[in-house]
Formats: C-alpha cells, structure tokens, sequence
C-alpha cells in the first residue's frame, strides 16, 4: 500500500510541475503566473479540487506518441470565491504552449457541464496558441464541441474569460461566446488570425499589440471588457466581478451586509447638475453617492464613454447601473453606445439583476458616420433590451431626455416600473432652440422674437412636470433623495412578477 501511496504522490508532482521548471521560469521571466498559481490566487486558499490531472493525449501522428505530458496543457476543477462555488479551468502554456488537442477539449467541455449541472459560475483562464496542429481536424472538433456548451449555458450561469497570454484561431471565439472577457496589458493578446498570416495575405505590417492587445480591445473592438496591469491584479478584479453574480438564472441575487443607511440625504447632489444646461457633469458622481460604499465595478471603462454600465450594491444587494455621461459627446447615444448598453441590460435581464437606469441624454448622434454604420440597428438594440427585460427597472432622469432616446432609456413606455424626474429635468421632443427655430421659421432672422420663443418654450415643455402631468414620470424628486428612492424602489419590487409571451427566442436586431 505504502508503494501505491508514493505513486501517487510522485505522479501529483509531475503532473503539477507541467513543462517543467524551465518553461515554468520562462512563463515567470515573461511577466507571467503558470495555470496553477492563477487558480490560487483567484479561488480561496485550499479549495480547488483538481479534475483530470493524470490526462494525456492520444496523438500518434507526428512523433507526439514519445511526448506526453499529464494534465496535456489546461487545468480543470472547481473551488470557491468567498465561499461561493465556482468551475474553472486554465491553459498552461508551459505545455505543448497551450494549445488544444482532442484530450484537452474533452477536459474542458467536461468541466462546462459540471458547471451547468451544478448551476455555478464557470470561469476561463486563457493563455494558448490556438489548435495543436499535429492532431488536425480533432481538435477542431473539440473547439466546436466547446463552443456548444458555451452556448447552452449562456443565459444559465455567468461564463468569464480572462486573457492571460496569446489567444488565437479557434481559442478566440469561446471567449467570445462568454458573458465577460478581461485582459491583461502587454501581456495578452487576441485575434483569430496573427501578424505572420496577416502580412502574407494583406501585406500590412503589425504587431501583436497593434493586432489584438488589451489597447485595441478595451478601446476600439470592444470585445473586452476591460483590462489589468497584471495576472494578479486581473485574478483580484475577476474575485470581486464574481461577488457581484447569482450563481445562476434561478439563484437569488448576492446579498451582502450593508453598514451604510440608505435613509441618509446627499445635499451635494442638489449642486450637481449645473445651471447652464450645456455644461458637463461627471455622471459617476451620481453613480458613487447611490450605490453602496461608492462600490462600483465598471464595464467597458475605455470603449464608449459616452454611456457608464456596471454593477453596484444598494442595500447590499446587486443592481445594474446604466447612465449617460455628459462629459463625453454631451452623453448623447450612438452605436457604440447603443451596442455596450444593450448587451450589459440583457445581461442583467438574463440574471435577474435589476437595473437602475440614469438619464441625461439630448438624443442620437447625427451624421453620415453614424447613419452608414448603422445607427437605427445599434440603437434598437438598446431600446429592444429595455423593452424586453422583465427585472425590476427604476429610471431617474437628471437632465435632458430629448427625442427617441427619451424612449430607449427605460422610459415608462418601456414597461419601466419606477420612473423619476429631478427638478431639472428637461423632457421634450428636442431641445428649445431646435424646436423654436422649427415651429416659428418665419421669425428665424429675428433675434428678439427667436428669443422670446425659445424662453416660452421652455416655460411650456422643458419641465418635468408635463411628462409628470401624464403619468409618464412617476414623481419629481430631490436630487438629495435619489439613494433613497432607489433603495425604497428596489425593496418594493423584490416580488415583481413579469412574463414576456412564450417564444422559442426573440430575434433581436444584431
């Protein structure tokens, strides 16, 4: 028995040692954690539980039969995060660089079904060189056989994918599939196909940073969902992402204690917005005074700033928060906005995570740019989430609500449940001098007459007491009261109850 033991013992060392220590120093002197170190620091200390370690390959082709390695490049199990079960599984790029072979596949598709039958929280840790040639078509197969689990479970329970080294061909479009792709700067990079190919077939000349870093990503792409200067510092971020999810679509929110009372007024938030109605205000001011502790975990920080998404705390509970953010373009919608905003809302909608929603917003942006590439899809797409999420929805316009966007952002038409106005909301078809210079053209080389208009109009519409007047907003409150009318709003609909009519699924405009 004794011998057995040792066995043991001796292949466990082998299989966690990899590629073996001089890759393992490689991986290190690149800035980089091996597999098993990222899945420390991410799990609570002594809780992964290690699933197919003794794995090999069964490749013959190639010479691959003289070399196997245990575990054959990715590492499986699950653990927890703060006391919360959740899957995972990490490439090891010390062996046979990560890339995917038939094995490998079969070791992670097994861990996504675990984790869908258990209902727990899958996360991804990515560091490969796509496909293993030398198996061919096979792997291949174990890409798409990946790609189907990630499809059943999106909508089940959260996916997280975190880049961690190269990501290419196939091993890009699983990350994709996932709720939430994080990166890490100068270290990671994704693209399905890489400079050598791209200069052969275009000519042009590139880097793998200039081709798919976390630069590109978080800011042009928008595929990721933001970017870390490390693989701890990305590990840390990911614990607190995960603090913030159900476990599942049929868990009940996270609930945390709360030492802050929400019954407390901001009298700073009466200061707010300013006097002149085009000057900005930095939205995230507003954000940090409502949720919890200023605790608020940001989405898409770098890519579209026009609008804010991300996940707070009131009353220690999750909610979603989507704002406009006057300080970029004046906060006005446009694709990319429209695009960022959508997919955080149907996120939200699809976990039951209720969504709180802060206006400012003076319309969609205007111009051929806009219009060529698509602005009324990309726009629908965030008026269709809003208008298809059955979760508690609680809106609260600060200042300017012109236009369509009046409607896309969860206006009461919307099937919004609470809807509030602060004193200086502005809620019109557009803005005063917009309409005036419609309405009264005759006068428009008339300065006086122009003038005397323009302020008649916005005695007349720019109020928030002619939508008030209509049932449209709820009520006119405080400025100093938001957090708590939103936490009294969130209590009261814990028990919402709202059924979209059966469908095999929507067809929203992609």
């Amino acid at each position: 028995m004794k011998e057995v033991l040792a066995e043991l013992e001796r292949r466990r060392e082998v299989a966690k040692a990899g590629g073996g220590q001089t890759r393992i120093d490689a991986q290190h002197k690149r800035g980089k954690l091996t597999a098993r170190e990222r899945i420390s620091v991410f799990l609570d200390e002594g809780t992964f539980e290690e699933f197919d370690m003794f794995v090999e390959h069964r490749s013959t082709d190639f010479g691959m039969e003289k070399t196997k390695i245990a575990g054959d490049g990715v590492v499986t199990g699950w653990g927890t995060v703060n006391g919360r079960p959740v899957f995972v599984f990490a490439k090891d790029f010390t062996v046979f660089g990560g890339s995917l072979s038939e094995a490998q596949a079969e070791k992670v598709v097994k861990v996504q079904e675990m984790a869908l039958k258990n209902r727990a929280p899958i996360i991804g840790l990515y560091d490969a060189g796509g496909a293993r040639i030398q198996e061919g078509v096979a792997a291949l197969g174990g890409y798409a056989e990946i790609f189907q689990r990630n499809v059943l479970a999106s909508g089940v329970i959260p996916q997280i994918s975190v880049i961690m080294g190269p990501c290419a061909g196939g091993d890009v479009y699983s990350p994709a599939m996932t709720d939430f792709i994080f990166m890490v700067r100068d270290t990671s990079y994704m693209f399905v196909t890489g400079p050598d190919v791209v200069k052969t077939v275009t000519n042009e000349t590139v880097t793998a940073e200039q081709l798919g870093g976390a630069s590109v990503h978080t800011t042009k792409s928008s595929i990721a969902d933001g970017a870390y200067d490390n693989d701890v510092e990305a590990l840390l971020q990911m614990r607190r992402l995960v603090d913030f999810l159900p476990l599942s679509n049929t868990s009940d929110l996270p609930e945390i204690d709360c030492r802050q009372p929400a019954a407390g007024d901001d009298l700073s938030l009466d200061t707010l917005v300013p006097d002149n109605a085009n000057k900005p205000y930095d939205i995230r001011e507003l954000i940090l005074k409502t949720v919890d502790e200023a605790d608020f975990f940001e989405i898409q920080p770098s890519f579209a700033k026009n609008i804010v998404t991300g996940f707070g705390r009131v009353e220690g509970r999750t909610v979603g928060i989507v704002a406009n953010q006057p300080m970029v373009l004046a906060g006005v919608l446009d694709s990319d906005a429209s695009r960022k905003a959508a997919r955080f809302v149907r996120f939200c909608d699809c976990f039951s995570i209720p969504i709180v929603t802060f206006v400012d917003v003076p319309g969609f942006l205007p111009g051929t740019s806009q219009e060529y590439g698509g602005l009324i899809k990309h726009g629908a797409k965030l008026l269709f989430a809003y208008a298809e999420a059955t979760v508690p929805k609680i809106t609260i316009i600060t200042r300017k609500a012109f236009g369509g966007a009046y409607d896309v952002m969860a206006s009461k038409h919307l099937r919004g449940d609470l809807n509030y106005a602060w004193p200086s909301a502005q809620i019109a078809v557009m803005g005063a001098k917009g309409a005036v210079e419609i309405i009264y053209r005759k006068d428009i080389n008339d300065p006086e007459k122009i003038a005397k208009h323009t302020k008649e109009y916005e005695d007349r519409f720019l109020s928030p007491f002619v939508a008030a007047e209509r049932g449209y907003i709820d009520e006119v409150i405080m400025p100093h009261s938001t957090r708590r009318r939103v936490a009294r709003g969130l209590r009261l609909l814990r028990n919402k109850e709202l059924t979209n009519p059966w469908k095999k699924h929507d067809n929203i405009p992609l």
